[in-house]
């Protein structure tokens, strides 16, 4: 998939609050990353709870995609729509993400829903000390793979 092409894929499955699956057309399936959002490890409090709404929202969806480029472990990194909603915008906003302070000007919409999540306390932001998912990885990194 080329960066910026929009396709129309199938959502095959979902990997965390900000990663998933899908199939386009006659291609293999391809790992994806939410390009705007961080949601917690699975393993970190309100894990699960992220990978259950984005299930939710797009598996076994078809969605529109917005490749953006690679990532480190080479998913795509894209927007993308899921029942006409933007998966990473309905993530920040159930408070079920974060977006990175480097990323925040690039995805105003998105950095905007994740601040109100935070005000209102919703989701992850209810805890009394939430930690950011690129700070859990820090404190427990992977040993092998990705």
């Amino acid at each position: 998939m080329l960066a910026a092409a929009l396709a129309l894929c199938l959502i095959v499955a979902i990997g965390d609050g900000d990663s998933l699956s899908m199939r386009c057309g006659g291609q293999p399936v391809q790992r994806v990353r939410l390009a705007s959002i961080d949601a917690p490890e699975l393993r970190q409090a309100w894990g699960r709870e992220a990978r259950e709404q984005l299930a939710a929202l797009c598996l076994r969806q078809r969605a529109e995609v917005r490749a953006l480029g690679r990532d480190k472990y080479q998913r795509t990194l894209a927007q993308v729509r899921c029942r006409g909603r933007d998966a990473a915008l309905e993530q920040a906003n159930a408070g079920l993400a974060w977006v990175h302070p480097s990323q925040m000007r690039a995805w105003p919409q998105v950095a905007a829903a994740a601040a109100r999540a935070r005000r209102e306390r919703r989701g992850l932001w209810s805890q009394k000390r939430p930690l950011a998912p690129w700070k859990y990885r820090q404190r427990h990194p992977r040993t092998g793979g990705t």
